[in-house]
C-alpha cells in the first residue's frame, strides 16, 4: 500500500540534462528512491535538451549541442573564461525565451503534471511561466544540485515556486530575493545515489585485501582522483607530481586519458578505471579525495569519509567556486590555488594530526537529502491540495 498521504497517484515530470552528467545522476537516484519507497507518484523523466533541441543555437552553429559543448569543455579543461560564457548563454537563453515558452506551453497541454520538479538550472523562468499559463494550480519545484546559487538567473527566478536548498547559504540567497520562507526547503546536502548508502562496511583484513588486490600495498595511503564522467587533462598534471603516491585514478569516458595515464613512468602503484558505476566501492578503500570542487563528488567523498583536495582558480567551473569556499568552512579538506602544489598538500592533508583532524570533520556532516525531497515534495502537493486563503504574493521581477 502506498505510504502516501496525499491520496490519488500524482504525476510528476522531473526536469533533467547531460550538461555534467549531475542533473540525471540526481533524478535518477530520487526517481529510485522514491519508486522503492511506494510513493503515489506516476514520475516522468523529462530531457530539456530534447524537448527544446530545435531551439538550441550551439548546435545550429557548431553541430553540436549545448550540453555536448558544456561536456567537450570539462574534458578538455577548456573552463578559463567560463563566467564570460556563461553570461553568453544566458543572453541567448534570454533572446529565444517567447519560443521556449510557447514550446513548454504544449508539453504541459499534452502531459498535464500535477507537479514539475526541475534539476537543472538556467531554464527555470521559461518553466516557471509556461507551466504557470497552462496549469497555474501545478507547483513548480526547483531542486538546487549545486552547494549554491550563482546568480543572476543560474538556478533562482523572481517567481512563485518552491525550491529545496542543500546549504545554509542556497537557503538565504532564496530568501533574499523575496521568497517566503514556506516556499524554501532545507535539506541536509546534495543528492546522493543510494549506493552511498547502501554499502556494506569492510572489515580492516577485507579492506586490506581489496587494496592489494588492486595492485596497491595495502599499508600505504591510496588517494582516489576523480573529475567527473568526463576526466579532465588536469589529471595528468597530478599523476606527473604525485609519482610515489599511490592513486587510483578515474578517468570515465575520456579513453585517451586513460591511456596516456597508463603509459606514465611511476614509482608507486596506480589503478586506472574507465567509466564505472563502483565509485562507492572505490571510494571505500581510498583514504583522501583528489578532485574539482563538483558539488556530487565532494559530497560523496564526504559521505564516504574522504578528506579532500580541490582547487579553486580562475579555470574552476563559476557555479563551483563556493564550494571550495564550502570545503574550507566545513573543514573537510585543503583548498589550493592550483595543482602544482598538489604533492606538498597530500604531505599536509596525511600528516597524521591534520589528517584526523579533516576526518573527523566529515564524520559531523550527515547527508540524507535524497531520502528527506520525497517527503517535502508529497507535502507540498499535499497543501496544493488544500483549500487556502491568498498567500504572500510572489517575488517581483
Amino acid at each position: 500500500m502506498p505510504r502516501g498521504t496525499i491520496g490519488l497517484m500524482k504525476k510528476l515530470d522531473f526536469i533533467f540534462f547531460d550538461a555534467g552528467g549531475g542533473h540525471r545522476a540526481a533524478a535518477n537516484a530520487l526517481h529510485q528512491v522514491m519508486v522503492e519507497q511506494k510513493r503515489p507518484f506516476e514520475i516522468r523523466m523529462v530531457n530539456l535538451q530534447e524537448l527544446l533541441d530545435s531551439l538550441d543555437v550551439f548546435r545550429k552553429v557548431t553541430g553540436l549541442r549545448l550540453e555536448d559543448v558544456y561536456n567537450l569543455m570539462l574534458k578538455k579543461g577548456w573552463t578559463l573564461g567560463s563566467g564570460q560564457l556563461t553570461a553568453g548563454m544566458h543572453l541567448l537563453i534570454h533572446m529565444f525565451h517567447g519560443p521556449q515558452v510557447r514550446m513548454l506551453e504544449q508539453f504541459w497541454r499534452e502531459s498535464r503534471p500535477d507537479m514539475v520538479v526541475s534539476l537543472v538550472p538556467n531554464f527555470n523562468r521559461a518553466l516557471g511561466e509556461s507551466l504557470k499559463r497552462v496549469l497555474p494550480g501545478a507547483p513548480l519545484v526547483t531542486i538546487l544540485t549545486d552547494i549554491a546559487d550563482y546568480p543572476p538567473h543560474f538556478w533562482m527566478e523572481r517567481q512563485d515556486q518552491h525550491f529545496i536548498c542543500g546549504s545554509d547559504r542556497a537557503v538565504e540567497q532564496a530568501l533574499a530575493l523575496g521568497h517566503p520562507e514556506t516556499k524554501v526547503h532545507r535539506v541536509s546536502g546534495m543528492i546522493l545515489n543510494p549506493r552511498f548508502y547502501e554499502i556494506e562496511p569492510l572489515r580492516p583484513a577485507e579492506r586490506k585485501e581489496a587494496r592489494a588486490s588492486l595492485g596497491f600495498d595495502p599499508e600505504l595511503p591510496v588517494g582516489l582522483v576523480l573529475f567527473g564522467g568526463q576526466g579532465a587533462a588536469v589529471m595528468l598534471e597530478i599523476a606527473r607530481s604525485l609519482p610515489d603516491r599511490q592513486l587510483l585514478l578515474i578517468c570515465g569516458h575520456n579513453r585517451k586519458l586513460a591511456s596516456r595515464l597508463g603509459a606514465l613512468p611511476r614509482q608507486a602503484a596506480v589503478f586506472i578505471e574507465g567509466f564505472t558505476k563502483e565509485v562507492p566501492r572505490y571510494m571505500q578503500l581510498a583514504d583522501y579525495f583528489i578532485g574539482k570542487p563538483g558539488p556530487g563528488s565532494i559530497s560523496e567523498a564526504v559521505a564516504m569519509r574522504l578528506p579532500m583536495i580541490v582547487e579553486r582558480n580562475a579555470w574552476t567551473l563559476p557555479q563551483e567556486r563556493y564550494n571550495a569556499e564550502w570545503v574550507r568552512e566545513q573543514g573537510v579538506g585543503v583548498v589550493l590555488p592550483n595543482f602544482r602544489r598538489i604533492a606538498r598538500a597530500v604531505d599536509e592533508l596525511l600528516e597524521p594530526a591534520a589528517y584526523a583532524r579533516f576526518r573527523a570533520a566529515t564524520e559531523r556532516l550527515h547527508n540524507r537529502a535524497v531520502f528527506e525531497i520525497p517527503d517535502i515534495l508529497e507535502s507540498i502537493l499535499k497543501d496544493c491540495a488544500t483549500p487556502a486563503g491568498p498567500g504572500p504574493a510572489p517575488p517581483s521581477a
